[in-house]
């Protein structure tokens, strides 16, 4: 089979596509044919060794898949030959087959498409944990999106509509602003690409106030970290929840403890991969409550290019220049 490869930290122009045997399934694990692979922020950092999570060398990036269950192993219960999945690998996902244990795979419902199935599960199930686990938001509370127009950002957009809060969606640009409107974000704002100077950070800090009414953000959702982080959190309600996702502007921002002390707020780490396996029946309640959104169309993943295999590098590539609105897949199959 097929699989893109690091065999060397570095960009992803360092990545190689070649033969490496097929698996096998061992004990409780199952084997999927990929025919989809999400791209996300991490596979440009696990290539790198700037992600927490670090494989040993080689390894094929690429967190989330969807395609046929080919395998399976002794002691599989409940996924059989020929079933359609999601897989949720962490790593090893950019490859034309891949071993999975069966807790990682998930059924796709006849209604996703294996593309969609792909672009599903780490953006719906990180935004969904953090407004629900994290944020425990409610009806009627005002929801600030920064990146909205990202993997995760689009779906904290989406989930948020449908929790019933007010949704400002922020973004670098008026398209991608247009876009998280278009997946239902009352109002927008576009904000300058970092760094970010003291007038235009204080600048942030008021758009966001003035769009929430004076008030300031119960819930903000930030997946951007870096020179929006500060103003960010001077723009919080009072018992507002500031949700740390990630920091896709580079850098991990130092921040001034008194401002939660004076907003009364709260700041909340958001970390689904570890929640996944530390809460279990949790994390799979939530997945039922996903994939009725999905059925009663409150959510879908918006995918706005595919890549051939080979063109990987310029994938991951738009993906660390941000050029990337939603979700972008690679096309295994």
């Amino acid at each position: 089979m097929k699989a893109v490869l690091c065999k060397e930290y570095g960009p992803p122009e360092k990545l190689v596509i070649e033969d490496v045997p097929s698996p096998e399934p061992k004990d409780g694990e199952v084997v999927i044919e990929v025919h989809s692979a999400a791209v996300n922020f991490p596979d440009v950092l696990i290539i790198q060794n700037l992600y927490q999570f670090k494989p040993p060398l080689p390894f094929s990036p690429g967190g989330e898949v969807s395609g046929k269950v080919t395998k399976v192993g002794a002691g599989v219960k409940k996924i059989k030959v020929g079933d359609r999945v999601i897989g949720s690998c962490g790593w090893g996902g950019f490859a034309e087959e891949i071993a999975l244990e069966e807790a990682r795979a998930l059924p796709i419902p006849d209604e996703m498409d294996y593309e969609t199935a792909s672009a599903f599960l780490m953006t719906y199930g990180t935004s969904h944990h953090a407004l629900k686990d994290r944020a425990e938001i409610k009806p009627g509370e005002t929801l600030v999106v920064l990146g909205a127009a990202g993997g995760v950002g689009l779906a904290a957009v989406e989930l948020g509509k449908a929790m019933g809060a007010k949704v400002i969606a922020g973004a670098s640009s008026e398209d991608k602003v247009a876009v998280a409107k278009e997946h239902g974000a009352d109002d927008g704002f576009v904000y300058p690409s970092g760094p970010l100077d003291r007038d235009q950070q204080k600048a942030l800090s008021e758009k966001i106030k003035e769009l929430t009414g004076g008030q300031g953000a119960d819930v903000l959702y930030d997946p951007v970290g870096g020179d929006y982080a500060e103003p960010a959190l001077r723009a919080m309600n009072w018992n507002g929840r500031y949700l740390v996702v990630g920091f896709a502007a580079g850098d991990i921002p130092k921040i001034p403890l008194n401002l939660a002390l004076l907003k009364g707020c709260q700041i909340v780490g958001v970390f689904w991969g570890a929640f996944t396996g530390r809460e279990r029946a949790r994390h799979e309640e939530n997945l039922r409550e996903l994939m009725e959104m999905f059925k009663a169309g409150k959510i879908k993943p918006h995918v706005s290019k595919s890549y051939k295999l080979e063109d990987v590098a310029s994938a991951l590539n738009d993906m660390a220049g941000r050029k990337v609105k939603g979700k972008v897949v690679l096309r295994v199959r």
